[in-house]
């Protein structure tokens, strides 16, 4: 490496290392005054940051190109990010982009939607302190600091989730959050201690270059695969640690784009930074496939069961975290990279769009769908898709389950067109979701160089089994919900998926009563069965 590539590679860094650490201070000083004109000028700074932030990230990006293009075996930023502690990846610049924009589009929409709010001064160094958590949990190599990037972002966020401390729905939702998020914190702990017995370091680069040249197995590895697939099940809402996403609804909206759009995001990237350090097929992966997949077809069905926005909604988030982490448990890394930066931009619109979306649904223009139109529809456009997928299989690398999975996208997109609709609607309908299909592969083409080669990953036999019998439930029981007419029996599978199953009442009688306990209200408040978002005074 010449003098000047290192002089530019080290000014990089400084700059993208300078936006978590200036959002930091902005924090700090936001906190602290109480000066309105002040506090206005830390908004408009704050927006300013999160663009610089996006825009290092863009320079740091175009190095890792240059350096992918030139074919050079060390990144000319390897040297310079020891030195500050950073691990710039491709992946690390997709997720640090992300996190920009999303963050400052949040920031953009709240700096309006909580004006005049009394909860706009607490909101704004709590946000940022989150948003600084992450991008240093992304941008790290250390995995002390990335364990307590993590810790962090689960107390800033438990601020925002209690900006109104007078409501007491919300702070018991937030202190059952608080539980479960210092359990996943402790298994993220475990994992990086775990990782530092069998590799000996905390350095991830150092982890990856060893397990790269001397591939290895041993107890502390396979326990901290386990830990760390806990942690990111916790962290993303899985059945049956899932009763708190559907509780913390009462946070505004702002807190609750930032919680499904990022925050929620964070076990799937735990994954997708960390799986270079472990051998192949792991435990975790196990875990991570059988929870994930369980998970996306029960929340699926659920949220088709809905007539609340924010329950569908928060259905819809816990769905897509469990489709993304059964794609990591199936090695499916650059497809869970995609599906991670597309739910966040998703479902940060869908958050902050959510009174349009009410709006519209009270409008009623078009007839009732007629179940066999809509069935047509979707049998028709997903058979040409498989098609066009035996043609192509290389779209899916040749994986009968992720061409399924693209299959099912295609058929979804298209079986809820509005009978209201003319042929000519539905056949664009129909052609736009067929484009899914190039679409995809030209996104995982793009995303692909990002993520770390894993030529070494071998998907076990017992991994498809489990996939394509998630599959089949998902697609019959679907069927039977949407089409099966309205006899006793689909009339009893509606009720009881439109509860979820009643599979959090465990775990969250568990959490309540010790959220009441933590806030010496033992009495106080109860919970109405099976309507998450109501809770009423005890007679």
């Amino acid at each position: 490496m010449n003098d000047l590539a290192l002089f530019l590679s080290t000014l990089f860094l400084l700059a993208w290392l300078a936006a978590p650490a200036a959002l930091l201070t902005l924090a700090g000083f936001s906190a602290w005054t109480r000066n309105p004109l002040k506090l206005n000028h830390c908004w408009r700074l704050a927006e300013k940051l999160l663009v610089f932030s996006m825009g290092t990230t863009l320079l740091i990006s175009a190095v890792l190109l240059f350096d992918l293009q030139s074919g050079s075996s060390n990144s000319s930023l390897a040297v310079p990010g020891r030195w500050f502690g950073l691990f710039p990846t491709g992946v690390a610049a997709w997720m640090a982009v992300m996190v920009g924009f999303v963050g400052w589009v949040i920031l953009r929409f709240s700096e309006r939607y909580l004006r005049g709010d009394p909860g706009r001064e607490r909101f704004l160094p709590w946000f940022l302190l989150t948003i600084a958590c992450v991008l240093i949990l992304v941008m790290t190599n250390n995995l002390l600091v990335l364990a307590g990037a993590w810790v962090g972002v689960s107390i800033s966020l438990h601020n925002l989730l209690t900006l109104y401390p007078e409501r007491p729905q919300a702070r018991m939702a937030a202190v059952q959050k608080f539980i479960v998020s210092r359990a996943g914190d402790a298994l993220v702990v475990a994992g990086v201690v775990l990782l530092y017995i069998h590799h000996g370091t905390f350095y991830l680069p150092d982890m990856i270059q060893a397990q790269s040249a001397a591939p290895s197995s041993s107890l502390p590895l396979t326990l901290a695969s386990v830990a760390l697939a806990l942690a990111a099940i916790l962290k993303c809402a899985q059945i049956p640690f899932h009763g708190w996403l559907l509780r913390v609804m009462e946070a505004p909206t702002p807190v609750s784009a930032l919680l499904h759009a990022g925050v929620i995001n964070l076990g799937g990237f735990l994954w997708l930074r960390l799986f270079p350090v472990f051998e192949g097929f792991t435990a975790g992966h196990l875990i991570l496939l059988t929870i994930g997949g369980l998970t996306a077809v029960i929340a699926v069905l659920t949220m088709m069961t809905q007539y609340s926005v924010k329950h569908a909604l928060a259905w819809s988030t816990c769905a897509q975290m469990g489709f993304m982490l059964f794609e990591i448990g199936m090695g499916a890394y650059t497809l869970a990279l995609l599906h991670l930066l597309a739910h966040s931009l998703y479902k940060a619109h869908s958050f902050l769009a959510s009174g349009r979306t009410v709006k519209a649904s009270a409008v009623g223009i078009f007839a009732q769908q007629r179940s066999s139109s809509g069935l047509l529809w979707a049998l028709l456009t997903g058979g040409i898709a498989a098609l066009i997928l035996l043609q192509a299989p290389g779209l899916v690398e040749s994986n009968l389950v992720f061409g399924a999975l693209l299959v099912l996208a295609v058929s979804s997109a298209v079986i809820a067109v509005p009978a209201g609709a003319t042929i000519a609607s539905k056949t664009r309908i129909a052609l736009l979701a067929l484009l899914l299909v190039p679409a995809y592969g030209v996104l995982h083409a793009l995303v692909g160089p990002a993520v770390p080669v894993h030529t070494n990953f071998d998907t076990p036999l017992v991994a498809y089994a489990i996939a394509l019998a998630l599959m089949i439930t998902l697609v019959t029981v679907s069927g039977l919900i949407l089409h099966g007419g309205r006899n006793r029996f689909t009339s009893n599978l509606w009720r009881h998926f439109s509860k979820g199953l009643y599979l959090e009442l465990m775990l969250d009688r568990i959490t309540h009563r010790l959220a009441s306990e933590a806030l010496n209200a033992p009495g106080m408040l109860k919970r109405i069965p099976h309507h998450p978002f109501t809770m009423e005074k005890r007679s």
